[in-house]
């Protein structure tokens, strides 16, 4: 949970580095993925690592969508993938 808790938070930082029109979408967007998961067999971690790699890929390609540098990302990647 405190994992989750951090890709979460990972990614509405990495929000805020949006244009200001779209900041609203994509912190909703996320939002709902994270609650929609929050059923995830917290025993399984290979499943939860899935998804925190894929919390992470969605980030850069959103990132690569608006041009903004994917080294801001590397926090979320330090969380996601360790």
């Amino acid at each position: 949970m405190e994992k989750a808790l951090r890709v979460y938070g990972g990614v509405l930082r990495l929000v805020r580095r949006l244009p200001k029109e779209t900041r609203p979408y994509y912190a909703k967007y996320a939002r709902e993925n994270f609650v929609n998961y929050r059923e995830a067999e917290v025993g399984d971690s290979k499943a939860l690592d899935e998804l925190f790699h894929r919390a992470y890929n969605h980030s850069i390609w959103v990132l690569n969508k608006y041009s903004v540098d994917q080294s801001v990302a590397n926090n979320l990647k330090d969380v996601c993938y360790n």
